[in-house]
């Protein structure tokens, strides 16, 4: 089959790999038919190299039609239509059952110290082979697949495999009593549907980011925008919200843009990723720095006893933090990897309903062959081309 695979920094290429099997009894094979580029996806483009290998297969979230079972994965049949969550989990352990199955006992990383494996994501989340590809091999079909209707656009439904469930649980997490604002930094594709979930259940959103083409994108959707390149945005937000939006989401992560410490951590990072695997493994995890403009403007916008949510991803060991400030105001900081099955009873049928709510049909800009994913990468890196979100078609 052909695949999206790593090779190097900034560096991915299709080619032929052999075809998933089966290998346990809940194990099921998909035939992918559709699959997207994720923000996180280009963690692994830029700085996370020393922890893949080349020949990886990338990619975490995909749907298409189930071809072959193994015998033990319950009602899932040949011929279902799903969607694959971006985190492997049972649905059985303790974990599952409290609705964090990120941490899910049966296949969490243990040898890393992690939680539950994740779909061609490095060797820290079990070097799983991904869903960039024409077949994907799906560990606990017993319970993963997300079964969706045969009939309606993949872009109606793929977005439940990784970016619509950690919006929603972002925006959960930013603890919001009824009515009062929400911040989002980032308008990549977490931020866009962080932003128009807040708007769906009654917030006031403003959203931050650089970018004119994501900023028109969720004024299309009742979100308030800000440019920080010409405006001090945490000032602009406690203007805006008099004193602090109540729940700030930090939709941007470890490659955030806007400071010479910015600056600085990027060159680390660079340099990190130019290192024999070992050492820049032993250096990320031991003196790491995250790029944390996005964090702490998150930080600096939320009011007196408010909550920020984190849902980019970091990975720095020794990232600074303005603990007497968060102190002293009280602030609630909550972050994770998204438990995806926890929310699809919430979200399942607002992708269902055909006055869509939350806009899935308006997020991609990109829609290309498997064969064009290099180019696909590119693109989203760069923002080029107006390029919010990349949906391949293998």
């Amino acid at each position: 089959m052909k695949a999206l695979t790593w090779q190097g920094r900034r560096d991915v290429r299709v080619e032929d790999v052999p075809d998933p099997r089966i290998t346990e009894p809940t194990d099921a094979i998909i035939n992918v038919t559709s699959t997207a580029i994720c923000g996180s996806d280009l963690h692994l483009y830029e700085v996370l190299g020393p922890y893949l290998n080349a020949g990886d297969i990338l990619g975490h979230e995909p749907m298409g039609i189930v071809t072959e079972v193994g015998p033990e994965v319950g009602d899932l049949r040949v011929g279902d239509r799903v969607v694959i969550p971006f985190n492997i989990s049972c649905g059985h352990c303790a974990m599952c059952h409290d609705g964090l199955q990120s941490q899910c006992e049966t296949t969490q990383v243990r040898s890393q110290s992690k939680g539950a494996a994740l779909f061609g994501y490095t060797s820290l989340y079990g070097s799983v082979p991904g869903g960039q590809a024409e077949y994907l091999r799906v560990p606990q079909a017993q319970y993963g697949p997300i079964k969706v209707s045969p009939d309606g656009p993949d872009n109606r439904y793929l977005f439940l495999s990784d970016i619509l469930p950690t919006a929603w649980q972002a925006v959960q997490y930013a603890g919001l009593p009824d009515g009062t604002p929400l911040a989002v930094y980032g308008l990549g594709p977490v931020g866009q549907f962080t932003s128009r979930i807040g708007v769906h259940l009654g917030h006031r959103v403003i959203a931050v980011d650089p970018v004119p083409e994501r900023r028109a994108m969720a004024e299309r959707h009742g979100v308030e925008t800000i440019d920080p390149s010409d405006t001090d945005a945490p000032a602009a937000i406690i203007d805006l919200t008099a004193g602090g939006a109540h729940g700030v989401v930090d939709a941007v992560g470890m490659e955030a843009h806007g400071s010479p410490g910015a600056s600085l951590a990027k060159a680390a990072q660079t340099a990190t990723a130019l290192l024999p695997d070992g050492l820049a493994q032993k250096i990320t995890e031991k003196v790491g720095v995250d790029r944390l403009t996005a964090l702490h403007n998150a930080m600096a916008s939320v009011r007196r006893g408010g909550t920020v949510s984190i849902s980019g991803v970091y990975g720095g060991a020794v990232d600074p933090m303005p603990m007497m400030d968060l102190f002293d105001r009280q602030v609630t900081l909550r972050m994770g990897q998204a438990n995806v099955k926890r929310w699809i009873d919430d979200l399942l049928p607002l992708v269902e309903d055909s006055a869509d709510p939350l806009g899935v049909s308006d997020l991609t800009t990109h829609e290309l062959p498997l064969s064009d994913a290099p180019k696909g990468y590119q693109l989203f890196q760069a923002k080029s081309d107006g390029c919010i979100k990349v949906v391949l078609k293998p």
